[in-house]
């Protein structure tokens, strides 16, 4: 009696909020769906209603949002609005019953649990004017999940829907079964849960709900290296002349060291797409438009060789490196060797030459590529940061140590006593670097490690050469004005390098952009 009782409030509750809220805007929305709907005309298009406080906090990162765009957007669904709100009845009352009509789809993600902030059933049943009850097949899929439930219980929550709810069965994807658990759906209005992966399993399940528009969106991107500033009025011009054919977008992007600008063109259309994409690369500053190369690392052993035997000036300098290097795997075994490696433009040369090396001598090896980092005090934060994607990228099993060089490797030979060789990117224009050898081992009283040293007749130039010629990412300093890293305390941007631009503001080139080798040092106090 007493849960009838609250039943009864509930719904008394969920009518008298609901009459306030939602005439208003039911009127509204009726009138601006006609008008949406010709504007849209044939395309279907979807609204995405993220709920929870956790959200607008920042204790959670919302990633469902960007899952369901792209997830729809292949379905040929464009994705009209993007909202996240609290956990407020009337809040979520409100913004379903203005967006609802106004798109095809309206997904939710969130507040379908049973606690007391779950509240996105109740909030949907006050935007639709509807009473909440228990559905029967819900009912019965918690007490086959948890047992016999009580009318009363947090758990019971779960069953208690829209009175107009329909559940929706998807597939899964991986056994062909359908889901035990439905989606449940009020009229346009998809609700799907919060995490993230219950959401995407039910998404996939249920593709062919969103499916069918008959629509195909057609995307070409273009990576330009140069700033946003100087394609501005190309970018706007084109734009203007294309109209609504064609979208353009333009993404600074601060991290590549290979392309300032991704320009992305969107059509419905594959023909004006591509007629769109040919008309930007004419238009740009010639030169500007760079390859998008993703993984350079899985192609490093091809590139290298080929490189290697181009017979050009740095072809027979990656050729001399790449013979040093295998002379070395000649000597020791992998499990014996390891790559000196500080995030340097050298070590960075370094690290790309001998993974090509060691996976065109092993190709189906396990093992991975040894690193030994020797840790500096004060280190750059973007120092550290390139450290740790470098150990991603080329899955690296790193040595840690820390003081001066003799000391670090009494270290490592104490903890790690397998290790006889060491590749280092010493170069012969290095201090204290003029008489060695490419193998040479270390100096009486030292550790007794070999020091191998394949980029000893290397340039400064001959690095860059190599790094940009094969887009190997580097540490991003170097593209602000810095030719050699060392500490924060003793690393500053090279003078020769400053310049003025157009606007008066003082820059720095980049470091491959030094004209005079020698200068490269000043970076270093």
């Amino acid at each position: 009696m007493r849960a009838c009782l609250q039943l009864s409030r509930a719904v008394v509750r969920v009518r008298r909020v609901a009459a306030q809220v939602t005439t208003e805007s039911m009127a509204r929305n009726q009138q601006s769906s006609s008008l949406s709907s010709t504007a849209n005309g044939d395309t279907t298009t979807a609204a995405i209603l993220i709920i929870g406080d956790e959200i607008l906090k920042g204790h959670t990162v919302d990633t469902n949002s960007a899952f369901l765009s792209r997830a729809l957007r292949k379905l040929g669904v464009s994705v009209k609005r993007i909202t996240v709100i609290p956990d407020v009845q009337e809040v979520i009352s409100k913004e379903v019953a203005l967006l609802s009509p106004q798109y095809t789809h309206l997904i939710t993600s969130g507040g379908i649990g049973p606690t007391h902030d779950d509240v996105t059933f109740e909030s949907i049943a006050m935007a639709f004017q509807e009473e909440l009850h228990p559905h029967p097949e819900l009912k019965r899929l918690l007490e086959e999940f948890f047992g016999v439930v009580d009318k009363d219980s947090a758990t019971m929550k779960l069953a208690m829907v829209p009175r107009s709810a329909k559940l929706n069965y998807g597939i899964d994807a991986q056994t062909g079964q359908p889901l035990r658990y439905p989606l449940v759906s009020v009229r346009n209005v998809y609700i799907f849960p919060g995490i993230p992966s219950l959401l995407e399993r039910a998404f996939n399940g249920l593709e062919h709900l969103f499916a069918g528009s008959g629509t195909t969106f057609h995307t070409r991107e273009v990576f330009v290296d140069a700033d946003e500033a100087e394609i501005a009025p190309v970018l706007t011009r084109l734009q203007a002349g294309w109209g609504r054919k064609v979208a353009l977008g333009s993404y600074p992007d601060w991290l590549s060291n290979y392309h300032r600008v991704r320009l992305v063109l969107d059509s419905d259309s594959q023909e004006e797409v591509d007629k769109a994409r040919a008309q930007l690369l004419d238009e740009l500053p010639k030169g500007s438009v760079v390859p998008l190369v993703t993984d350079p690392v899985s192609i490093a052993t091809a590139e290298v060789y080929t490189l290697a035997n181009s017979g050009t000036p740095l072809g027979e300098k990656v050729s001399s490196a790449l013979k040093t290097i295998e002379t070395a795997l000649d000597q020791y075994a992998v499990e014996e060797v390891c790559a000196g490696f500080n995030g340097g433009k050298d070590c960075t040369a370094l690290l790309h030459l001998y993974y090509a090396a060691l996976k065109r001598r092993y190709p189906d090896g396990k093992d991975k590529l040894k690193a030994l980092y020797i840790r500096i005090v004060s280190p750059f934060p973007e120092m550290e940061r390139f450290l740790q994607d470098t150990i991603k990228r080329y899955d690296l099993e790193l040595f840690s140590v820390e003081g001066n060089i003799r000391q670090a490797l009494g270290e490592v030979q104490e903890r790690w006593p397998e290790l006889r060789a060491v590749l280092m990117g010493t170069r012969r224009s290095d201090p204290y670097s003029h008489t060695l050898t490419p193998m040479c081992p270390t100096d009486p009283g030292w550790p007794e490690y070999m020091r191998v040293n394949p980029l000893l007749d290397w340039t400064y130039h001959d690095i860059w050469s190599f790094l940009r010629t094969l887009y190997v990412p580097y540490c991003i300093l170097y593209d602000k004005g810095y030719t050699s890293l060392g500490s924060m305390d003793n690393t500053c941007r090279n003078k020769s390098l400053q310049m003025v631009d157009g606007r008066g503001v003082t820059r720095y080139k980049p470091a491959y952009q030094l004209v005079n080798d020698e200068e490269e040092r000043n970076s270093r106090a």
